[in-house]
């Protein structure tokens, strides 16, 4: 068996576990609230702006022009205990394909013992390359049975925003992540128009995949009150050249799409995190690595950390790979939630 098969395996159990240890509110009880739910929002992204020319240069590659855009909640038919809304609104740098560019993200509502919605702060989560959404699912479900509103966003191309007959490869790699990386910061504004959000304690946690996008999405503008930004790291050329596994699936697609050497190098710098991570509040900012990550070495790791000046206590290494790292998420996870527990009234942006 596979480390990936494996690694799915371990993620649903402990999301079936979850279920069965937290109580599940969202099944108790009648949802009184309409079925679709129309919101005016508007893009809070700040001037980009810094002071090194290579950093101002990877920021103007990923900027688009703010503009007014509707966010619309409405129960989604089939969705059992877990999550019974989706949130959708417009990509603000779309693809082209009307599927793909219609943002989809799960919401998991923290709810009280009487069925209902508590204002609560929210943690944006940004999935892993999985299909399933295994492990983002779970932080989900996880951060909902802590009292925290969680918003599962599907990145483009996968779940809710996955065209029929869809088939992945590297030629729209760079445009795809641009696009993962815009979503993420508009979804920031989208979610605090919603009832019973608090605005003010909105944070954002990614997980390999979601981790690099989070990673770039919060060294925008600082917009979220917390990072988390879990299995990821920095130096893209370094890690799809050398990475195994996830990495060396990535590294393939993208040959075939006529990306080696030096052509990889020059697309994978427009997507660098490190050209910008120093942008990120190293007071608001956590990392979290596994020692032996052959997907995502621990140097790469390294290279984030320091380019985001983050010190030890914001960065939290385990031991175990890429996979085996689950095995801490009961700690990875408790770590988090006590940190969105312990935001400051004033954590919004300075």
């Amino acid at each position: 068996m596979g480390d990936r098969l494996k690694c799915n395996i371990l993620w649903t159990c402990a999301a079936v576990i979850s279920c069965l240890v937290w109580p599940d509110h969202a099944s108790l009880g009648a949802d009184e609230s309409p079925p679709h739910e129309t919101y005016q929002a508007r893009d809070g992204l700040a001037p980009l702006k810094d002071e090194s020319a290579d950093a101002q240069a990877c920021l103007d590659g990923l900027a688009w022009a703010p503009g007014a855009f509707e966010v619309r909640c409405e129960k989604k038919s089939g969705a059992g205990p877990l999550t019974g809304r989706l949130v959708r609104f417009p990509s603000p740098v779309p693809s082209g394909n009307a599927t793909n560019d219609s943002v989809s993200m799960e919401w998991y509502e923290s709810l009280d013992a009487d069925n209902r919605v508590i204002h609560a702060p929210a943690v944006l989560v940004v999935h892993e390359s999985g299909s399933g959404m295994q492990a983002g699912r779970l932080f989900a479900l996880s951060f909902r049975n802590h009292g925290i509103h969680a918003f599962l966003i599907h990145l483009p191309y996968y779940g809710e925003r996955r065209p029929e007959g869809f088939q992945r490869d590297g030629s729209h790699f760079l445009n795809t992540i641009r696009q993962a990386i815009a979503d993420v910061r508009r979804a920031r504004d989208a979610i605090v128009v919603l009832p019973r959000v608090d605005a003010l304690h909105l944070c954002a946690q990614g997980t390999s995949l979601g981790g690099f996008v989070v990673a770039s999405s919060a060294s925008l503008d600082r917009c979220f009150a917390a990072t988390f930004i879990t299995l990821a790291g920095g130096d893209l050329y370094d890690m799809i050249t050398h990475g195994r596994k996830d990495t060396a699936r990535v590294r393939e697609l993208l040959a075939e799409a006529g990306y080696t050497d030096q052509k990889l190098k020059d697309l994978l710098w427009h997507i660098e995190p490190t050209r910008v991570a120093h942008r990120l509040d190293p007071r608001a900012t956590w990392l979290y690595s596994a020692e032996d990550d052959s997907v995502v070495p621990i140097r790469n790791a390294l290279a984030l950390a320091t380019r985001a000046q983050l010190d030890e206590s914001h960065h939290v290494r385990v031991s175990g790979n890429h996979y085996t790292a689950i095995f801490h998420f009961p700690m990875i996870l408790n770590h988090m939630v006590q940190r969105v527990r312990a935001l400051p009234e004033s954590s919004r942006r300075e």
